[in-house]
């Protein structure tokens, strides 16, 4: 299995989104899960990577050229693999997993799983979405998603579809059990 992780390019500014990242990336290898991300080696990105590799496990990036060449590359991954754009990179990294976790972030952060969110709603993939809710940092997130529910801009099932929790472990759990809504706009 492989799971993507989005998360910061920084490592932000309390220890426990640093460790929560070493956490879910021990977890990731001890259960043989390989680690699909952004393949800098900065931020969270580089702690969580570090972390898959520190204990053993399997670890691929997908970055754009003009990254690599600013020398942020993670240099000691399992695979890296370079693409030409951010789009490309996006899509690669939907193509290559069965999954998406989302650790505290930044716009970027945001832009990558919304977009997840979005694919699977329109039924282009069928894969969980997650986030890492640490010290309750996308409370305000999911509350806009609930506005969006009540203003009737997104259906109850595509909000519900997204899985947050503060713990690693039950976001994998909620994964194996994941049951995806039926995809809009579908014909009758």
């Amino acid at each position: 299995m492989r799971i993507c992780v989005f998360c910061g390019s920084s490592p932000g500014n309390l220890k426990s989104y640093q460790d929560a990242a070493v956490e879910i990336g021990t977890l990731f290898a001890r259960n043989n899960i390989e680690l699909v991300f952004g393949g800098g080696h900065v931020g969270l990105m580089g702690i969580v990577s570090d972390a898959v590799l520190a204990a053993g496990g399997q670890v691929t990036g997908v970055m754009p050229r003009y990254l690599v060449e600013r020398e942020i590359a993670h240099e000691n991954l399992t695979s890296l693999l370079i693409v030409e754009d951010m789009h490309e990179r996006k899509s690669k990294m939907s193509e290559l997993s069965n999954g998406f976790i989302t650790l505290p972030g930044g716009a970027g952060t945001l832009e990558e799983i919304t977009e997840q969110w979005t694919w699977a709603q329109l039924g282009f993939h069928e894969k969980p979405c997650a986030f890492l809710n640490i010290g309750g940092y996308y409370d305000p997130l999911r509350e806009m998603i609930g506005r969006m529910v009540e203003a009737g801009f997104i259906q109850a099932d595509y909000a519900e579809m997204l899985i947050f929790s503060d713990n690693s472990q039950a976001i994998l759990d909620a994964f194996d059990t994941y049951n995806p809504p039926p995809r809009k706009w579908t014909k009758e």
